[in-house]
């Protein structure tokens, strides 16, 4: 067995910050396109049906016009088509693919000592556990003691402060107008309304609007919308969402700590 080292990536397409997909929604695209209907695209492309319409609803928002149109009442869940935008996008993504595969085809014959250099290549990749990942701009960074506190600016003008060492301040390069991320762990961020905020913390206070709850086993991920376009994604007992009369639809705050607030930023 051929055991050697090969370069190769994945393809994604971005609007602003957000993902409008790679690989698996281009195939159910296609899928849509190939069989007229949402059921029979959904479990050809290996998904469920609502996971299938969640995908195309998320597509047809970002994309800024409709990717797939559907009509109600058609044979087997309904008629579902692609529109001219989103048979362009499937053509312009393949053709993209290719180029991509063209291209590490060749980083892979011209890069020397690829053995000695992956090591350095997989740090490059580290993901986190962190379900909540948001880059900004920095726009504050204020010496306190041996700690300092930097103001991370998402991109719809919301503030974040974090906490962390000069040390490590310093370590990462950090300074006024560059970029960074800020990495939550959804237990770290509280969700609530009105006096249910008395006692929480204070050093970051992001109001929006509850956009999804998800309740099982006792335990609740409740989705803030930000009025930026961020969201934050918190965990909770489920007797503390019932107690804080969070809902889908109403207002509500997010408080978490600044010391909660990972600093992290591009290698």
């Amino acid at each position: 067995m051929d055991d050697a080292l090969q370069v190769s990536g994945s393809l994604w397409l971005h609007r602003g910050n957000s993902s409008l997909g790679g690989q698996a929604r281009i195939a159910l695209l296609e899928q849509i396109a190939a069989h007229g209907s949402i059921t029979a695209a959904a479990k050809a492309a290996g998904m469920s049906y609502k996971a299938a319409w969640d995908a195309v609803d998320a597509m047809n928002q970002l994309a800024g016009e409709p990717l797939v149109a559907r009509s109600t009442g058609g044979r087997g869940g309904g008629g579902t088509r692609l529109t001219a935008r989103g048979a362009k996008l499937v053509a312009a993504f393949r053709a993209v693919e290719v180029a991509q595969r063209q291209f590490l085809a060749r980083v892979a014959n011209d890069l020397e000592h690829f053995d000695e250099q992956w090591p350095v290549i997989a740090r490059l990749g580290l993901q986190t556990s962190a379900r909540n990942q948001l880059h900004g701009n920095i726009t504050d960074i204020r010496r306190c003691g041996v700690n300092d506190e930097v103001t991370l600016t998402l991109p719809g003008g919301e503030a974040i402060t974090a906490s962390l060492t000069h040390h490590s301040t310093q370590t990462l390069g950090l300074a006024v107008g560059g970029d960074a991320f800020a990495l939550i762990k959804a237990p770290w961020i509280e969700i609530a309304r009105g006096a249910d905020l008395a006692g929480l913390p204070t050093a970051n206070r992001l109001s929006g609007t509850v956009d999804a709850i998800t309740d099982d086993a006792g335990q609740a991920e409740v989705i803030l919308a930000l009025p930026g376009g961020s969201r934050l994604a918190a965990v909770m007992p489920h007797d503390t969402l019932s107690a804080r009369g969070l809902t889908v639809g109403v207002s509500a705050t997010a408080a978490f700590a600044a010391v909660s607030v990972i600093v992290g930023v591009m290698a």
